[in-house]
């Protein structure tokens, strides 16, 4: 599966939720899931459409956990093995993996308006973890894992641009130096730190299929 260049709304639209896929502006009117004429499935037909089977809504769920944090297919099973070796649920664990991205880590601390524009600032080497230039998205964190930012004006000028566009809520297990331009892991993500709502086990009884 390539990359989807289409407009994000319409994933948004698909899974009926909003997938914060732009960031600020999904808080705001412009947002389609606002529109009450365009809160809908996409489609002409959306209006016919009727309830899902079981395959379907165990599908919704899947797609609606792999848009949220920008996987596709193959790296999202390669989640699911990992998880399913881990001690304790494996849906939690799974969503725990994926709360430890390092994109995602960086667009809670605010350092990005959204996780697409907090990929292109890890690719283009804007931020540094434990003192060195890491340019991998799909990094998953550690507890006492540091962020900094690049010694550069232009690193430093669009990481405070973010931050005074306001971002999600500073979740406990991050801790934020907003003057400094520095946090740290101080723990590992739980199922309580996921934004947003799924029922885990539906994926896990298709993934394990």
């Amino acid at each position: 599966m390539g990359r989807y260049l289409g407009p994000v709304c319409r994933l948004c639209r698909r899974e009926g939720i909003k997938l914060m896929l732009k960031g600020a502006r999904c808080e705001t009117a412009k947002c389609a899931m606002e529109r009450q004429w365009r809160a809908k499935p996409p489609g002409m037909h959306s209006w016919r459409r009727r309830k899902g089977t079981d395959y379907g809504v165990r599908l919704r769920e899947k797609q609606k956990v792999k848009r949220y944090y920008g996987v596709y297919e193959k790296q999202f099973m390669l989640y699911f093995r990992k998880a399913e070796r881990m001690r304790g649920n494996t849906g939690d664990a799974l969503l725990s993996l994926l709360e430890r991205r390092l994109d995602n880590v960086v667009w809670k601390l605010g350092f990005a308006p959204s996780r697409r524009a907090a990929r292109s600032a890890i690719a283009h080497g804007h931020l540094y973890l434990n003192d060195r230039r890491l340019n991998r998205p799909s990094y998953l964190v550690r507890q006492g894992d540091r962020i900094t930012i690049k010694p550069a004006e232009r690193s430093q000028k669009f990481i405070r641009a973010a931050l005074g566009d306001g971002g999600p809520p500073l979740q406990a297990w991050l801790k934020l130096d907003s003057q400094r331009l520095e946090a740290e892991v101080e723990a590992l993500p739980t199922r309580e730190d996921v934004q947003i709502p799924v029922e885990e086990q539906l994926i896990i009884e298709m993934c394990s299929r």
